[in-house]
């Protein structure tokens, strides 16, 4: 890897010299999906980029843009027909995919405050499972025929599918599901070399966190409990995103990997049983 630097601070080098992904999820120029993008730009990818919407494609296309890429596609992952058409088009285009992020999830915010029991209804119950974990599943079934060996799958999931958070309540559900499906669909395309794996992110101030009530909270705890004692970085997600993607990812697969400075390993911090 190079030890030069682009002016938004990625290393630069050709780890993905040659090769061709389709990100999905992008909001805007802070979103992690973004930052990931941007780093695997700086090592020499080419890039695909999905868009729900106009609101979303006026904010995104110039940043796809920014980074060469003229392959920018509607998608709403809860039509199949529009699923279909965004990877016929690759297929046609590109005639292979060596790596897929998805980086999408949704809920209606007001059902993430209070109490889960009783404040979960079945419509937005579903509805985040399904643009939050099927669409996984939907996406990886998609991509794998354009795959083979080496290629790499990496999906975006937070430590509320393992451990209770305020505010979170039925994403984190859509998480843990999330996160078993990284395992099966792993199991699945395993045979036929694809790698899939999840990455874990400590709390960012990104449009998501922005709709869970507390995330501010969130990020400042997550700085002061972790081991590290600093906040997560988009250099470090995009760093563990690169690395699972590339060839240096190698015989890893199924795991759901933690980028948080250590915060998902610590019980209780040190000093708060004091006294």
């Amino acid at each position: 890897m190079s030890s030069e630097t682009k002016e938004n601070g990625y290393p630069t080098g050709n780890l993905m010299q040659g090769k061709r992904g389709l990100v999905m999820g992008v909001a805007n120029d802070k979103s992690i999906a973004w930052g990931i993008a941007s780093q695997l730009a700086a090592q020499g990818a080419e890039l695909a980029f999905t868009y729900q919407g106009e609101a979303l494609e006026k904010r995104m296309r110039p940043l796809a843009e920014s980074v060469g890429s003229s392959l920018i596609l509607p998608c709403d992952v809860t039509d199949d027909a529009a699923m279909d058409q965004v990877f016929a088009t690759l297929a046609e285009k590109w005639g292979r995919l060596d790596f897929l992020v998805h980086a999408i999830a949704f809920s209606d915010k007001n059902e993430l405050k209070g109490s889960f029991v009783e404040n979960t209804t079945r419509e937005n119950f579903l509805r985040t499972m399904d643009i939050s974990a099927f669409s996984w599943v939907a996406c990886a079934k998609r991509a794998a025929p354009l795959m083979g060996p080496g290629s790499s799958m990496v999906t975006l999931s937070y430590l509320g599918a393992e451990r209770v958070l305020p505010s979170y309540n039925v994403m984190g559900v859509a998480k843990a599901a999330l996160e078993a499906a990284t395992r099966y669909i792993a199991r699945d395309l395993g045979p036929s070399g694809i790698r899939v794996n999840a990455i874990s992110a400590g709390p960012m101030r990104t449009l998501a966190l922005a709709g869970i009530q507390g995330g501010r909270g969130l990020v400042n705890t997550g700085r002061e409990w972790s081991l590290m004692k600093e906040d997560t970085t988009m250099e470090g997600i995009a760093g563990c995103a690169l690395w699972l993607l590339s060839d240096l990812g190698r015989s890893t697969t199924a795991e759901v990997i933690h980028v948080d400075a250590g915060f998902h390993v610590v019980g209780v911090p040190d000093g708060l049983n004091e006294g």
